[in-house]
This record gives C-alpha cells, structure tokens and sequence, in this order.
C-alpha cells in the first residue's frame, strides 16, 4: 500500500453490539493509513425462530451499506456470526449484492475465518460462544457439511444479542481452558458481541492453540482484499501473520 493512500474499511454492525467497534477500532490503530467506520442495522435476538432469522433480511443491510458507500470506503465488511446457522450462501449472496448496490467488494467474518479455515488446513474447530443450544447446533451443522468438525463446543445458552457484551474476561477464559482440556488444537470465538479478541494472543502463547475471533476474521479479510499489510498488527493473535 503506498504509504500517501489512505484506506476506509466500512463495517456493518448489529444495532445491540457493544462489543466489536471499540475492538476495530483498537486493532485497526495500529495500521498506518487506515481508518474504520460503522453503519448498524437492527438486530436484537440470536435465535431460529421466524422473527429472529427475520432480522438478516438483506434489505435492511444493503441499505446500512450504501450509508456506508456515502463514505467512500474501499471495502464493507458484515462483522456478524449469521451464516453460521444461516449457510455459507447467505453471507456470499449478501456479499454479492453488497457490490451490486455500492461497487465496493465486500466480506463477512464467517467468509474471512472459512479462508482462514481452508490456509490453516483446520480440520477440527472448537467453538466458543454464548448462544443457546439449538443455534450451536445450527452452526455445528453447517461446518460439518463444510468438513469441519465443530463437536468440541462450549455455548452459554444466551440469545438477548444486547447481553453478550456483559460476559466477563473470566468466563471467557473458563470456556477457552475447557475447550483446550477436551482437546481442541484450534478454536474460533464464533461470536462478534463478544469481548474477547483481546484475549486471543494470551490464550494462544499459553496454550499453543489457534484461536480465531470473528471481530479479527472480517478484519483480517479485508487487509487481504485491500492490500493493507498486516505486519504491523501486534498482540491480536496468530491470524495476522496470515498474510495474502
């Protein structure tokens, strides 16, 4: 990246998360010439019930996109888990018509750790996160058709998505160590509302497992797809060194 270019990476965010724009914001810091902005569509519930799945209408998201198109950004991201119980091909035609309606590519951080997932050669992911049981399962579900097996999993049973910002550092670090105990060699915390990305460096040069966090995943993937190097990110896990 020419060091005169400035980059704007535009991210769309759940209305009730609390949690991942201060944690862009940290980690987009520390690379030079880049900036991060914000458009939020509603969403108040993690669930599978019809006014819940509802919520991931592309409707409502294409429109907080092209807000954020009003901006010039170089490329939108969708930090959020949804296709995780959705499948895959919602966050690829999400994607599509982002680009369709502004012209700027875009990713999610589902799409951004299945790349991760695919460089890594991860075969057996453990799963980290606060939704109920029926949405884990979901998700489960979906890496299993993908070749990954999620069975080592740990979820807090949680679907106020408002909530998730309140679980503490400490049962974060209860689900992680559990997770490490049952065996698992790489674990994604599969949720962005989560205040955990800043816990990922220390989880990794203790335990000697990858960790992937979805707030970092989108973060990661739009580096790579605008060329942003990404040495200079420091104390947010192994991820970065992944570079294109």
């Amino acid at each position: 990246m020419p060091k005169t270019q400035r980059i704007r990476f535009g991210i769309l965010t759940p209305s009730s998360n609390t949690a991942l724009e201060p944690l862009s914001q940290q980690i987009v810091s520390q690379l030079p010439g880049v900036s991060v902005h914000f458009s939020r569509f509603r969403v108040l519930k993690i669930a599978l019930d019809t006014n819940a799945l509802a919520q991931f209408d592309n409707t409502p998201i294409i429109e907080a996109a092209r807000l954020l198109a009003d901006a010039k950004v170089d490329v939108i991201g969708w930090s959020g888990t949804s296709s995780g119980w959705l499948g895959f091909k919602a966050d690829e035609k999400l994607c599509e018509e982002i680009t369709a309606a502004t012209g700027i590519p875009a990713t999610t951080s589902v799409l951004g750790l299945n790349k991760l997932i695919k460089r890594l050669e991860i075969k057996y992911l453990g799963l980290l996160t606060p939704y109920t049981a029926d949405v884990q399962a979901a998700i489960i579900k979906t890496y299993g058709r993908y070749g990954v097996n999620c069975s080592v999993e740990k979820h807090l049973g949680k679907h106020d998505n408002a909530s998730y910002g309140n679980i503490t550092e400490e049962v974060l670090d209860r689900g992680f160590w559990e997770l490490v105990e049952r065996g698992a060699t790489a674990v994604s915390v599969f949720c962005t509302g989560l205040n955990a990305a800043q816990l990922v460096d220390r989880w990794e040069k203790k335990s000697g497992v990858v960790v992937l966090d979805t707030v970092a995943t989108v973060l990661w993937d739009m580096c790579v797809i605008t060329g942003v190097d990404m040495k200079a990110l420091k104390g947010w896990g192994s991820l970065f060194s992944a570079q294109a």
